[in-house]
């Protein structure tokens, strides 16, 4: 471990922001709440990433460490206690500092502060509590908060953060205890599911004492999400996918997020890929995470034991439709909105628009491509008015062959080496950085 005390805030910004790049729970605030006139910022609910626009202009989050020091040893992750890297921390008011003067410049909408383990987790998770609150209360800053709560610190600290956060996540690392146990010995199921629980408990009491106290504060209101690591152990899509099914029924988070494993040390217990990050993977796992929240389907319709990986070639929903033919043609002017829904190339605007428009006529196959459904894909599965678009035959090989482009790139095959996150310094964004150092 290489420590300098002696380091410039321009300096631990640069390596915090670097270390904090391998967590990706942090896409959207989820959440409106005005600014109340007596501080600076508020909370807009809308899709908010962390980097900067080629231009210059930032719609992003400051997306930090508080320290990249860990008393953990976890394998995977490149902060590990064993790693000879250089550790830094800021200090509540440093933290503050940066967040005011980057959202005073425009470049961000709010913060997302995370932390190794520094010392341990009591200790860390008080900090992270003393700079938020110095955050909302001496600077009066109202806009978005992304705090991560840390395994293992007492229920009293988490229930403070959670009045001073929008949203709060605690990582679950690997899909299983074994994962686990194997690759970050110190951390245990137990101590990563307890704070989760102790969230979702606190919500639903928050929620009945808002309806009784209107000014109530209001504890973590943008919910909670996590982060599992894919490829680093090796789970199926179909375990993946059900332990994500079971944290949303159990635990009602907002967000599970995915991130493709990188190789960042050298350990025996790790997998070496040599094509790079398993991306692809990744994104089938966004795509099937999306038809359990939205589209109505579970995990055991879409993976199962005998097939427990998804396609690479096909995405989730159009695999699924070829494994259930018997559920298709669906009939556009009589299925209901459900049904349409698992259709291939019909969304869920499209489907609402469907479900709307047939009210005053009958629908064709001009009509659904107005609407935005992707024929490419849907003419193999539905009819209009009994018809199909083009004679077809409702067999899982024919309807693969067409639906599989040969001029396409196999995306099997795609170099998916180069593997790295915008940098919050990139262009005018260092200029704009640069600043800090000469206020």
């Amino acid at each position: 471990m290489i420590i300098q005390e002696s380091m410039t805030l321009m300096k631990k910004l640069e390596i915090l922001s670097d270390a904090a790049k391998y967590d990706v729970a942090c896409t959207s605030s989820g959440i409106n709440r005005n600014g109340d006139g007596t501080g600076i910022g508020n909370s807009i609910s809308a899709g908010i990433c962390h980097s900067f626009a080629g231009d210059g202009r930032c719609i992003s989050l400051l997306k930090i460490l508080y320290t990249n020091e860990c008393v953990f040893d976890c394998k995977y992750c490149i902060n590990r206690a064993s790693n000879d890297v250089v550790r830094a921390s800021f200090t509540p008011e440093e933290v503050c500092r940066l967040t005011i003067e980057f959202y005073r410049r425009n470049y961000i909408e709010g913060l997302f502060l995370s932390s190794g383990v520094k010392g341990s987790p009591d200790a860390t998770m008080e900090e992270l509590c003393q700079t938020v609150e110095l955050l909302r209360k001496k600077y009066r800053f109202q806009g978005y908060i992304h705090l991560k709560a840390i395994p293992g610190a007492a229920p009293e600290l988490i229930e403070k953060a959670g009045y001073l956060a929008d949203r709060m996540s605690v990582n679950l690392e690997l899909p299983t205890a074994d994962g686990l146990k194997r690759l970050a010995p110190h951390k245990s199921r137990k101590t990563i599911l307890k704070p989760m629980k102790q969230i979702q408990l606190h919500r639903d009491g928050n929620k009945e004492e808002l309806t009784l106290y209107r000014h109530a504060p209001k504890f973590v209101p943008a919910g909670q999400s996590t982060q599992m690591i894919i490829g680093a152990t090796g789970e199926s899509d179909y375990e993946i996918v059900s332990v994500a099914e079971s944290l949303y029924r159990n635990f009602e988070l907002k967000r599970v997020f995915y991130s493709a494993f990188v190789a960042v040390n050298q350990d025996k217990d790790l997998p070496m890929p040599t094509s790079g990050p398993p991306l692809l993977r990744e994104h089938r796992l966004y795509q099937a995470d999306w038809l359990l929240r939205f589209y109505g389907f579970t995990a055991s319709e879409l993976l199962s034991e005998k097939h427990p990986n998804f396609n690479l070639f096909l995405d989730p929903k159009c695999d699924w439709a070829l494994s259930h033919l018997e559920f298709f043609p669906v009939e556009i002017n009589t299925a209901d909105y459900y049904k349409l829904l698992r259709v291939p190339g019909i969304g869920d605007r499209s489907a609402k628009r469907i479900v709307g428009a047939r009210r005053t006529h009958s629908l064709d196959f001009c009509d659904l491509k107005k609407i935005g459904v992707v024929l490419k894909r849907a003419l193999y599965f539905i009819t209009c008015n009994g018809k199909m678009m083009y004679p077809t035959r409702l067999e899982e090989d024919y309807i693969l062959r067409n639906m599989l482009d040969p001029r396409e790139k196999n995306p099997a095959a795609d170099d998916q080496s180069d593997y790295r996150q915008l940098s919050l310094f990139e262009d005018y964004g260092m200029k704009a950085a640069a600043g800090f150092e000469r206020m």
